[in-house]
């Protein structure tokens, strides 16, 4: 009997001690968030993902009830501030921009992380229009004559690019194979900054998605192409990479995402705020004006995606000797 009794006890302690371990847990999930949000961007202050990414936490903010807080992480081609994401709490208190490069650098050994393995993914967001942009003085006025000078100049061109091994990196890089030219590229902590030296003067061209954009509308440059599947929407009389004979088509889809480990209700809560973040009118406003594409994918989906772009990008670093590039810096 005294047998049966305590085990009855220690049964009883056991299971309050478990439901003890989880109400920390289930509270948190229940009253989240309880505070600001912090949303890391890998990139400086001023630029297209920055631009966009403000809007939206303007947006998830309202929709979650506390601020969301942005922190500019700039560096390593926006590894940087994925480092720092993937590294933070898994608590819904730190979660920022995925740039989909993070699939090629890990594979690369740039950074220290498995995205499927270190992250959460909790929407996608918007793709980018990536262009190559001169200034109106310079003498090339159609890409064809741009890779012509190129082709007679072997390493003298300069381009500037967010950085070694990013989208903008690695697509004028698969430009540059497509036309069997070299130039002399130029890595930026961000386009902000490389848009500065080429309006400055400091370099040739510049490879970016649509920091360009006002500057080309303003006459101040011009856009000699640009990378998406067709001609956008602002500036219709621009051909494709493709429709000029080089087959080469970038969009860099950026998303949401927090470190691995979230709580499910709380990753729940996030994917919602972000859907209807998402799909506001200053989101799509501020993606308007740098005629960037809406390309909303909820988390599982996003997932999906970046894994089926991780597998895309091992042929890709095969193909353009990246790991050779990025030892030559």
């Amino acid at each position: 009997m005294a047998s049966t009794r305590r085990q009855f006890v220690l049964g009883c302690l056991g299971a309050a001690a478990a439901a003890l371990s989880t109400f920390p847990r289930a509270a948190l999930a229940a009253g989240y968030p309880e505070r600001p949000i912090t949303f890391i961007c890998p990139w400086p202050a001023g630029g297209t993902a920055d631009v966009t990414m403000r809007a939206l936490c303007v947006a998830a903010a309202r929709q979650l009830g506390q601020p969301v807080v942005v922190d500019n992480r700039a560096g390593a081609s926006g590894m940087l501030g994925m480092k720092a994401l993937a590294g933070a709490k898994p608590d819904g208190y730190t979660i920022g921009q995925i740039p989909i490069s993070v699939t090629r650098f890990s594979q690369l050994g740039t950074v220290q992380l498995d995205p499927l393995k270190d992250l959460s993914f909790i929407a996608r967001t918007s793709g980018q229009t990536f262009g190559i942009a001169v200034r109106p003085d310079a003498p090339w006025k159609t890409l064809k004559e741009f890779a012509a000078a190129a082709k007679a100049n072997p390493g003298k061109l300069t381009y500037g690019s967010a950085g070694i091994g990013g989208a903008t990196h690695v697509g004028m890089e698969e430009f540059a194979l497509a036309a069997g030219v070299q130039f002399n590229h130029i890595p930026y902590k961000g386009g902000a900054p490389a848009l500065q030296d080429l309006l400055g003067g400091q370099i040739d061209a510049l490879a970016d998605s649509s920091s360009w954009a006002p500057h080309v509308k303003a006459g101040k440059l011009r856009l000699l192409a640009t990378w998406g599947e067709k001609r956008t929407q602002d500036f219709p009389d621009v051909p494709t990479l493709r429709e000029q004979g080089f087959d080469v088509v970038v969009d860099a889809p950026n998303g949401v995402g927090a470190p691995k480990g979230l709580d499910p209700a709380v990753e729940r809560r996030l994917r919602e705020a972000f859907k209807a973040a998402a799909a506001s009118a200053e989101f799509i406003a501020a993606c308007g004006k740098i005629d960037a594409p809406l390309m909303y994918l909820d988390g599982p989906d996003y997932e999906k995606y970046v894994a089926a772009t991780y597998r895309k990008e091992t042929e890709l670093i095969e193909r353009l000797k990246l790991k050779e590039l990025m030892a030559k810096g």
